[in-house]
């Protein structure tokens, strides 16, 4: 039989549906969930149910009103819209124009043919309102970019502020510390309060949600601990791996029918390349692009490979048209992402390519994952982007330090536009346990690498990572660590004291044998160590002028102070008075504003942070095209 299809907006339990047809005929009412009111009984078994009227002989009058009222069952009181179908009795289908509903909310309906449900965006109803928490790495920050663009397709457009105001909330998580899922777990338990004690909560005017809200628990931990997440007294409604964000719509429309909604398959395609992330950060002049996801490395002591899976790249034309259109959004800044961001390997350009001539290592190096195919490098899209965007800055993390070729570091320093900051993760100082945690190198191999980075880009900075109460560290692996951290001097470290994780190398072939308060003790000494060797290169960017990207008021002093980073990537602030402005259209002095960038002299450092006096409002380009011989950060 043909029909109509009328989508329905979410409905309260009191909305009256009025239909004015300018003809007589008989309806068929089709909803998602069991509706039970006069003149209709249903007529279907199924999830999805048929409403039929009491009589074969019932005719529809111009002011037939059919008033949904409390007649739910108990467990679908939260009636949330629906589907009508109409047609005439003898099966032929009414046209459109001759059903005109209204509804006393005033909400419209949206009409499709013959059963179609699809609906473009922007007529698709608003299915519920989303609060959204990102713990971990910038990758989960784009993450959640993407899933709040896959959400908005969806229907679920408005984002709130708070948790108490929404509807669905999700919780984006991190599984690489142990101390990260305690905070997850942490908040799951206020989320759970929320959703249990709703009615009491909305009467006390602690919740403004609607309905009790849905709780989707995404990412790292949602893929490592699923089984023991939706056992946990009800308190998660979904869990979505980092591969499955496209099936979050379904998930949750499988909670509507009391399921709980999962899926954590891992993918090895999966980009989301074809996705226009949403901005969380609105108006900013900084952005994350992922451009890979994975990793191929299996260290023993990382669960990302068993979280995030394998190694994927972006085509690099998609990567370009997300980039060109974050430049016409005035986008001044962005930071290129991934796992292990410097072994991106696109192999759907790849046809002019000898296979194995483009895929070197750093010297002294070496990995067990093996290149099936080998496609564009990292350079290859760095060299595409700071060709195409000269007045944009492009910074890049996670990298591996087994994948800076010569090409690449000579790239780095030759353009402009591609800062001089390389995230260098040592993890720690030892050869032994540099082998224990299969990182691929040795103690020589790494120094060899800073010097040759250092030697062919003087003024770079770097950072790193390290791991302190590793299995089976010695006192003395521990101070070969805190050596190493002297000799280089870093400008910034992240230090953690070792959680062993579940599935990891490490899981299945050692012990965690240092004691938690030995752990602690090292991680003070290294904290220690790394601030007494980074001054000297804060130190050394005193007397230099530095290009800085303004991104906003200091809050220190936010009448008279603006801050912002460097090339570099210190954090640069200076008073704002009115500067000469350079190459642009503004004919004389201005004072800065944000996403300038300008020409800062630095007079005074800290462990942490520069300032200075600011000279010039400037562009990137003509910067760079008259800067003087750079300063190094000798060691």
């Amino acid at each position: 039989m043909g029909f109509h299809v009328l989508r329905a907006p979410p409905l309260s339990s009191s909305t009256t549906i009025f239909f004015k047809p300018t003809s007589s005929s008989s309806f068929l009412f089709k909803f998602r969930y069991p509706l039970y009111s006069p003149p209709f009984s249903k007529s279907s078994s199924s999830s999805i149910s048929y409403f039929l009227p009491s009589s074969p002989n019932y005719v529809a009058s111009p002011t037939t009103a059919i008033l949904l009222s409390g007649s739910f069952s108990r467990s679908t009181r939260r009636f949330r819209g629906g589907f009508i179908a109409a047609a005439t009795a003898s099966g032929s289908v009414q046209r459109s124009e001759e059903l005109r509903p209204s509804i006393s909310s005033e909400q419209s309906w949206v009409l499709g043919q013959n059963g179609t449900e699809s609906l473009p965006a922007s007529d698709v109803p608003l299915s519920g309102r989303v609060y959204h928490e990102t713990y971990g790495c910038q990758m989960n920050i784009n993450d959640m970019e993407v899933v709040l663009s896959i959400m908005k397709k969806a229907g679920y457009s408005e984002t709130v502020d708070t948790p108490e105001t929404a509807e669905i909330i999700f919780i984006n998580t991190c599984a690489i510390r142990d101390n990260a899922e305690q905070k997850v777990w942490q908040r799951l338990n206020y989320f759970w309060f929320l959703k249990r004690n709703w009615k009491s909560n909305v009467a006390t005017g602690r919740s403004q949600s609607r309905h009790p809200p849905k709780v989707v628990v995404l990412g790292c931990m949602a893929e490592r601990l699923k089984d023991k997440i939706l056992d946990s007294d009800k308190m998660v409604d979904v869990v979505c791996g980092p591969d499955a964000y496209r099936d979050l719509p379904r998930l949750l429309d499988e909670v509507d029918y009391g399921q709980k909604g999962i899926n954590t398959l891992l993918s090895l395609e999966e980009t989301y390349a074809d996705i226009s992330p949403v901005r969380i950060a609105k108006n900013s002049v900084t952005a994350f692009v992922s451009v890979m996801r994975g990793c191929n490395n299996m260290c023993s002591f990382c669960i990302v490979p068993f979280t995030r899976g394998r190694e994927r790249s972006r085509p690099v034309e998609s990567i370009v048209c997300e980039v060109r259109e974050l430049y016409r959004e005035g986008v001044k800044e962005v930071t290129l992402l991934g796992q292990n961001v410097n072994s991106y390997n696109d192999t759907t350009e790849n046809a002019d390519i000898e296979p194995g001539t483009n895929w070197k290592l750093s010297d002294g190096f070496s990995t067990i994952a093996k290149v099936k195919k080998m496609g564009l490098r990292f350079s290859d899209l760095l060299d595409r982007l700071s060709t195409e965007f000269p007045e944009m800055r492009f910074r890049y993390t996670s990298p591996h330090p087994k994948d800076f070729p010569d090409e690449f570091l000579y790239l780095m320093r030759d353009r402009h536009n591609i800062c001089k900051s390389i995230h260098l993760p040592a993890q720690s100082g030892n050869s032994i346990v540099l082998e224990r945690m299969r990182r691929g190198y040795t103690r020589e191999a790494y120094l060899d690498l800073v010097h040759k980075i250092r030697s062919i880009i003087p003024d770079v900075g770097i950072t790193s990572d390290f791991i302190c109460g590793f299995c089976g560290e010695t006192e003395e692996e521990h101070a070969d660590t805190l050596s190493l951290i002297n000799e280089v001097g870093y400008d910034m470290a992240y230090m953690f004291a070792y959680s062993m994780r579940e599935k990891t190398h490490a899981h299945r072939n050692y012990v965690d044998d240092i004691p938690e308060e030995v752990k602690q003790r090292r991680l003070t000494e290294l904290i220690e160590a790394f601030r007494n060797s980074t001054g000297r290169c804060y130190d050394s960017q005193i007397g230099s002028v530095q290009l800085v990207l303004v991104e906003g008021p200091n809050k220190r002093a936010p009448e008279t102070e603006m801050i912002g980073k460097s090339d570099r990537s210190h954090r640069v602030s200076f008073v704002n008075v009115a500067v000469p402005h350079r190459d642009g259209d503004y004919d004389g002095h201005r004072k800065a504003m944000v996403g300038d960038f300008v020409e800062v002299r630095i007079s005074k450092s800290t462990r942490a942070s520069l300032f200075g006096e600011a000279l010039a409002i400037t562009k990137l380009s003509s910067f760079y095209n008259g800067m003087d011989e750079p300063i190094a950060c000798m060691s």
